[in-house]
Order: C-alpha cells, then structure tokens, then sequence
C-alpha cells in the first residue's frame, strides 16, 4: 500500500468515526514532512458552527501548531471532494496538493454532498440561490492601506 493509500485511508476512517459517533461522513488528514501533522473530523454536529468541516477543523489546527497562515508545505487528504468553502480556503492557505477519496456526486446520492453548491456557484451572481449584490460605500476602500503597510 502507498503513503497516499494510507493517508486517505485514515481520512475515511475518521469520516466513519464520526458517523458512528454522530457526526457528517468527514475526515481530514494533513500531513508534513511525510508525516501526519493532524488528523481532523467534521465537528459541525457538535459545535453547530457550519463551517466546522474536517478539512477546516484539521487546516486551523495546523496553522495554529506551525504558528502561520502558509500550509504550502502541507498536503491534504480527505475522505470526500473538499466543498467549496474548504477548496477556497486550502487554495488560501498555499496548499499545492490535496487528495479526496469520494466524489461530491457520490456523497450527493446520500445526501451528503455539496455538488449542488458547486454548480450554483459556477453561475452568474444574479442566477444564484442566495442573493449577493455590492453596495459600495462612500469613501475610500481599506485596500490601499493594506497595500500601503504592506510596502507593495
């Protein structure tokens, strides 16, 4: 069995922990150096905070344990298609590599999945479900300070 083998096949397992234990079909593995850095759960049942994915729960841990935001030396693997809350915020965190047993078609079939999400978003703003419009303010935006303090 390869490391990726392995790897994933814990992210399943902790996904099937969680079920039994109550919680969403999820696990999340990330590992660093060849090593696995943490191993995660979905924790969405027992926090009731809906962006407590395992890939969430596990990216957090890491960045607390590194003591940083870039994960670009990280890889992650997950027991399904990360959502795209999770995509978005691995691509955040620098990761260059992830891996996902189950697809969000397959998780879909149970109820579980977020491919209706996916194809939602892949539409125009005004043909989405959820009603996002911009109402700019008068003023100066907060990007030229940031790029500003930043130096750039």
């Amino acid at each position: 069995m390869s490391t990726h083998e392995t790897y994933i096949g814990e992210a399943v397992a902790l996904a099937a922990e969680n079920v039994a234990a109550g919680g969403a079909p999820y696990g999340a593995v990330i590992v660093r150096d060849g090593a696995v850095l943490v191993r995660a759960a979905n924790t969405v049942h027992a926090t009731n905070d809906p962006s407590a994915h395992a890939e969430m729960v596990a990216l957090r841990e890491a960045s607390r344990i590194l003591g940083r935001r870039d994960l670009s030396d990280c890889v992650m693997y997950a027991s399904g298609r990360p959502c795209p809350m999770c995509h978005a915020a691995m691509r955040l965190a620098g990761f260059r590599r992830g891996y996902f047993a189950f697809s969000a078609e397959e998780a879909e079939q149970y109820g579980a999945g977020s491919a209706t999400i996916y194809a939602e978003l892949c539409q125009p703003l005004d043909a989405q479900p959820m009603k996002l419009s911009q109402m700019r303010p008068p003023g100066e935006s907060p990007y030229p300070a940031w790029r500003a303090r930043r130096g750039a």
